[in-house]
């Protein structure tokens, strides 16, 4: 796909849905990371702030549903698949500032290593963790992009201390909320990992 305006490539909402549909399961792959890396790629090689801020707030264009049939159902260490975690994640603390500040707050005290990484302001209110989402989505695109998946990766960690924390909490009290907090725990420990390996691909040149 090409374009003969100067601005750097970027998809529309229009050409967003026009992926969407394609019967070969094949294809579906291939238009997944073609997009992803087309995306990636528009990001990394312009200098145009208002570029950034689109990639940035993406979702908020053509909204997350979109970006689920493209991305959502590719492996996690690959470039579709750390994106669709990597604005899922900026989605979340969107819609929920309060509570996503709150998970992160309780887990603070038990991962200062992944605090320090995610680089959240201390104390970390809504607008600061709204602001570190962003932050790490605009690093993707501009900086070091191991480093801003290691970033969420560190994020993710946190947040997750904190849901078990929790769920520790209403244990015994609320046996089925514990259970739901732990099981969140344990799936955002999970996202970390995925996040750290992609980091690590993307260095060796083997995240596509």
């Amino acid at each position: 796909m090409t374009r003969s305006h100067h601005k750097p490539l970027f998809f529309t909402d229009r050409e967003f849905q026009a992926f969407e549909g394609a019967p070969d399961p094949a294809d579906v792959t291939a238009i997944a990371h073609e997009s992803a890396a087309i995306l990636v790629g528009a990001g990394r090689t312009n200098a145009d702030p208002e570029v950034t801020a689109r990639l940035i707030a993406l979702t908020d264009e053509i909204g997350l549903s979109t970006l689920a049939q493209l991305w959502a159902g590719r492996p996690a260490v690959s470039l579709p698949g750390v994106l669709w975690r990597l604005y899922t994640l900026r989605e979340w603390v969107r819609r929920d500032a309060v509570g996503a500040a709150g998970d992160y707050n309780a887990g603070i005290r038990h991962a200062h290593v992944s605090h320090a990484v995610a680089g959240s302001a201390d104390p970390s209110g809504p607008a600061e963790i709204k602001a570190l989402a962003d932050r790490i989505l605009e690093g993707a695109y501009t900086g070091d992009f191991a480093v801003a998946l290691e970033r969420a990766a560190a994020f993710c960690r946190v947040v997750a201390f904190g849901r078990a924390e929790r769920a520790e909490r209403h244990d015994g009290h609320d046996d089925a909320l514990a259970a739901r907090e732990a099981l969140s725990a344990a799936r955002l420990g999970d996202t970390a990992r995925d996040l750290t390996k992609a980091a690590s691909a993307w260095r060796i040149g083997n995240l596509d």
